[in-house]
Formats: C-alpha cells, structure tokens, sequence
C-alpha cells in the first residue's frame, strides 16, 4: 500500500500501472476518512472487481456549511491507513486542501433538481461541493468504476447523474447500507454520539422499518405513511427531525400516493449529530 499526498504523483502512479496493464481496470473509493465497516465494504467490492484499488481520505471543506460541523468531524488518518491495508488497497490518496483548490477557484459543477429536496434543501451549497470534489478526483484517479453507499442515496443520485451528463466513462457502484446490529447505519458521525443517545439512535432506522411495514400492509397514502413514521419518530424528545420524506427512487419527484418504487428518507439531529438514513418502498409489497 502506497500513500500519496500530491495529486500529480498519483495521476503519474496510475498511469504507469495503466502502462504496464492495459486491461487492468482501477476501482476508486472516495471517502472523507474515519473508515468504518460501510467503507470497508465498498473496499471488498472494489478488490473483487479490479486490479487496483484507490481510496481518497479528505475531509472536503466546500461540502460543509456556516455552521456545521468541518472542524469537529472525525479524523484518524493512522487508523484509516490501518483499515485499508488490512483490505488491501494499492494506493491512499490524502491531500491538504491546497492540493485540491487553488487559492482562489472560480469553477464549480453542480446537478440541478436532484439537489432541490431532502439534504439539499437543508443544506444549501452542499451539493456543488461534492459534485465538485468528485469530478476532480474523478479526473486525477480515473477509475473504471467508483463505489458508493446507498446511505447516502441523494448524493448517489446526484452522482450517476452528473456521470452520465459529462460523459464521464466510469461505472458507478451503489452498495448496500452496512448497520450495527442494532439496525443504525454505520456513519463516522457516530463516534459524536453519547452513550444515551447511542441506545436511542436505532429509532431512526426502526421508524424507517415500520413504515414499510405499513406498505407491506396495504398502504399507499404518502401522507399516512410519513405520518406512522414521524410519529415513532418523536417519541424521543431528544430527538429533532429536520427532514421526513417520501420522493420517487429515480426523479425524487414528491409524491402523494405510493404507486411507483419510491425512497423514504430522513436527516435527524440527536446530541446535535446529524443523521441520514433511508429505505426502498416497494408498492407491489402488499401482504395478501
């Protein structure tokens, strides 16, 4: 495992392994560092499907607003370093922020309706930053596919999307959603959490569950659906729901009645530590 700090020295790097195997495909993992096993198993997928494998550790500065919580986010670069050679990966991309921004950028990218709903509406900005940030690691790794979690099933969208309009030739790879047992989704947001709100966090993801249970039961009403959710939802007053929604999987068009595959998401505050989590609605799941 190499690590590379200069982003001209990795793009020198992968292109002498391009050189000396013409069929050898890259995999890249982009990460904001503080691995735990969600990233880890974006790593496995990678080292299945590719002779090499990059992972990116950068805290991205221009994805965080007034605010919010860039300087407080966790960082632990000999432990990520650990993680990924146990998982074998050939190279750990870690710039400074100067490396990755000029002094003063002028240029950004942005995808546009995708990024109007659910985090985007809370987060204004957010979503430049990263399509941003991965269109300029997308151009200095220039993998062959890239790997993503489905927790963060806006910012997938909003990926493909953006790959598919700049004509970026990469595959993008959609992981399932790694959980503690427990069912909370694994986040390096988590480490923030106190003991008491540590055992009160899997009340996000189980209000997500009963709400398909509701659909598996019959129910097609947004509103209902959305309702029996928020409802478990608050029965915590530490508990504050910044964002409940149901949007199509594909548009992220809202909708009022469950008649096509659709996303039921949220974003939490609890101890002050945003969470995000979302399910798959199916409305050909009712129970007979």
């Amino acid at each position: 495992m190499i690590i590379v700090r200069d982003k001209i020295d990795l793009r020198n790097r992968l292109h002498s392994f391009r050189n000396s195997r013409p069929s050898g495909r890259v995999g890249f993992v982009p990460t904001m560092g503080f691995l735990h096993d969600g990233h880890r198993s974006l790593m496995k997928a990678a080292r299945t499907e590719n002779e090499c494998v990059v992972v990116s550790l950068f805290v991205n500065p221009t994805q965080f607003g007034p605010g919010e919580d860039f300087e407080s986010y966790p960082r632990d670069e000999d432990r990520d370093f650990a993680i990924c050679s146990n998982e074998n990966v050939d190279y750990i991309f870690t710039p400074a922020v100067d490396v990755m921004y000029p002094p003063e950028p002028l240029t950004t990218v942005s995808v546009s309706v995708l990024t109007e709903s659910l985090c985007g509406r809370h987060r204004p900005g957010h979503f430049h930053g990263v399509t941003t940030i991965v269109t300029k690691l997308f151009n200095i790794v220039q993998p062959d596919n890239a790997y993503f979690g489905q927790k963060d099933a806006q910012q997938v969208l909003v990926i493909k999307k953006m790959v598919e309009d700049l004509d970026f030739p990469i595959r993008v790879v959609i992981c399932p959603t790694v959980r503690e047992p427990d069912g909370l989704a694994m986040s390096s947001r988590n480490i923030r959490l106190s003991p008491t709100a540590r055992k009160i966090a899997p009340v996000v993801y189980h209000a997500l569950k009963e709400a398909q249970d509701m659909v598996r039961n019959g129910e097609r009403d947004v509103g209902k659906i959305l309702l029996g959710a928020r409802s478990a939802l608050e029965q915590y007053d530490k508990i504050s729901v910044q964002y409940l929604d149901c949007r199509d999987r594909s548009t992220l068009k809202s909708l009022v009645y469950l008649d096509r595959p659709a996303l039921l998401a949220t974003a939490v505050f609890l101890d002050s530590v945003r969470l995000i989590d979302n399910v798959f609605l199916e409305p050909g799941e009712a129970s007979l």
